[in-house]
């Protein structure tokens, strides 16, 4: 305890006696941070978006007009039993035809329908996971009792639509945006590190004497670093509240306005998405400046 009251208050008198090179080191943390909070925001909004995009994959499996209701509750039964499948609905030949009057912004395509309804029932399956969309449709077209009732008994897998091409590229695309996000968070990251690593250099550098005197006089490693340790600790919090405060502004003035601007897009994000990227900032805050100040110090302390 009297160590670490020894490198605090160390930390605290470097901090005032180099009150510029500290305040440029706790700059660019906050610069780097805050751009790192900002990208981290943008990659929720943006996975809330596709997840929403994603969440509209469904399948529509068609059944035979004269499909036996037991036999279609048998199969309805059985897909809400595997755990792919969020929920399972059953669209009858009325209401697929009510559904396709409201979706025609003409009526006159329905009226050459003279009172025929050409459209199936149909199967309607939501998905816990829109990933599994593909093996679930499979699995579905390869049940034999589908198979019995579906109204492509030759191609059962045609009686089961879900949009195959569609998906595809849609999960491919919203994969590679996820990938893309990560990647320019570790690129931001690394040139954080690179920054500060080279800011608390000139930090030190200040202090080159006073670091050789007291590895001359025997003090160790450990105790040579407490301070500097400590006063990058101390920049670190300053410039990750300092972004955490900028990030809260932005999320109560400038996120509200688009969230209503835009109401149909999920922009806005939870509560304790904004804590965990809070507490992200702060523990990347504190892993950098030790890491820059850990890898800063070395040269100083081969005397």
């Amino acid at each position: 305890m009297s160590s670490l009251f020894y490198f605090f208050k160390e930390s605290l008198t470097g901090f005032s006696r180099n009150l510029g090179t500290a305040l440029g080191s706790i700059v660019t943390i906050f610069l780097s941070l805050l751009i790192i909070g900002i990208f981290l925001v943008g990659g929720g909004i943006v996975n809330n978006v596709m997840a929403s995009v994603e969440q509209k994959v469904s399948i529509t499996a068609y059944v035979a007009d004269d499909a036996d209701q037991a036999t279609i509750d048998s199969v309805m039964s059985t897909v809400q039993s595997w755990s792919e499948v969020a929920s399972v609905g059953f669209t009858t030949k009325d209401q697929a035809l009510e559904n396709f009057e409201q979706s025609m912004s003409s009526s006159e395509i329905v009226a050459q329908l003279d009172g025929q309804n050409p459209l199936p029932a149909s199967i309607d399956i939501e998905l816990s996971d829109p990933q599994m969309v593909e093996s679930v449709a499979q699995r579905l077209a390869e049940d034999s009792t589908f198979q019995s009732i579906c109204d492509n008994p030759d191609d059962p897998t045609d009686s089961v639509k879900y949009g195959a091409s569609s998906v595809e590229r849609l999960f491919e695309v919203t994969n590679y945006v996820r990938y893309i996000g990560v990647a320019l968070i570790a690129l931001l990251i690394f040139v954080a590190l690179v920054f500060i690593n080279n800011t608390i250099r000139l930090a030190i550098l200040a202090r080159r004497k006073e670091i050789s005197i007291m590895r001359l006089v025997g003090a160790s490693n450990g105790f040579i670093r407490g301070p500097f340790l400590m006063e990058a600790a101390l920049h670190a919090i300053i410039g990750s509240l300092l972004a955490i405060g900028s990030l809260e502004l932005l999320r109560r003035f400038a996120l509200s306005r688009v969230s209503d601007a835009f109401m149909w897009l999920p922009v806005d994000l939870s509560g304790t998405v904004y804590l965990q990227i809070y507490v992200t900032l702060i523990v990347a805050g504190l892993f950098i400046a030790a890491v820059g100040a850990f890898f800063a110090m070395r040269r100083y302390l081969k005397v």
